[in-house]
């Protein structure tokens, strides 16, 4: 990529992230204040940047435009593919995609490994709320009026000695979702898989989807899947990435920490 859409690429981030003066920007990338307003008036002259009243820049008007046509030719499946199906030849287990849908959580895409016994989970299929780590991946970030919307009247229904069977039980197991940035499935829906799951993010960092490895607890326990979200959280990253996502906080090595 050439230093000039280099540099316009990270001043559409900066901008994005809230509106700024042209010597903020030229102290963020590191140059000349007429460097910095070279590539503002570019930009503004495209239409992808604006000079409000008080002097700082923002997003422009025509950036909006090609950012709702962008959103109509993504496809979730179609992005996120080539990592699911570096993350299963790396892992070796069964790999889960599961998007928000209303307000259901569905799964979208599956890669089984050869000779893996099948599991039951389907592509179009809804996941169970309570017992699925992708849909505890998912909810633990949502808006709290949103939870409340897709958990109204569930049943949480007793499938095997480990399920989650109450809302206050579901409520703590999202709050350490929260707290350590994945969520897990401890044989909650059958009693001979288990996984762990985390969340995706969009380009306005919303939760939107979730990915997960899953297993027959004869071929890995859940103490197993636990020692591979480092690998996870490499993959969920590179697809919210993809998404257009970008880490909020200061930059880190780790994507586990940034993606938290």
């Amino acid at each position: 990529m050439s230093q000039s859409i280099q540099r316009a690429a990270e001043v559409l981030e900066l901008v994005a992230q809230e509106p700024r003066t042209q010597a903020e920007i030229a102290a963020r990338l590191g140059v000349h204040r007429s460097t910095a307003l070279r590539t503002l008036q570019t930009l503004c002259d495209a239409g992808l940047t604006r000079r409000r009243a008080d002097g700082r820049y923002g997003l422009g008007y025509r950036l909006a435009g090609l950012a709702n046509v962008a959103a109509e030719q993504f496809d979730l499946r179609e992005i996120a593919r080539p990592a699911l199906e570096r993350l299963g030849r790396e892992c070796r287990h069964t790999v889960h995609l599961a998007a928000l849908d209303g307000d259901a959580i569905v799964y979208v895409d599956k890669i089984e490994q050869p000779g893996m016994v099948r599991l039951y989970s389907q592509i179009g299929q809804r996941v169970v709320l309570h017992t699925a780590g992708v849909s505890k991946a998912i909810l633990a970030f949502q808006p709290s009026d949103v939870v409340e919307r897709m958990l109204q009247g569930h049943e949480f229904t007793a499938h095997t000695t480990t399920t989650i069977t109450n809302r206050p039980d579901f409520d703590r197991a999202l709050a350490a979702v929260r707290e350590r940035g994945w969520a897990e499935d401890d044989a909650e829906y059958e009693d001979f898989a288990n996984c762990v799951a985390m969340p995706v993010r969009d380009a306005g960092d919303s939760v939107v989807a979730a990915v997960s490895i899953t297993s027959l607890r004869a071929s890995a326990d859940l103490g197993t899947l636990r020692g591979l979200t480092p690998l996870l959280a490499e993959t969920t990253a590179g697809i919210s990435r993809d998404l257009g996502w970008r880490p909020a906080g200061p930059e880190t090595t780790d994507p586990q920490e940034a993606y938290r």
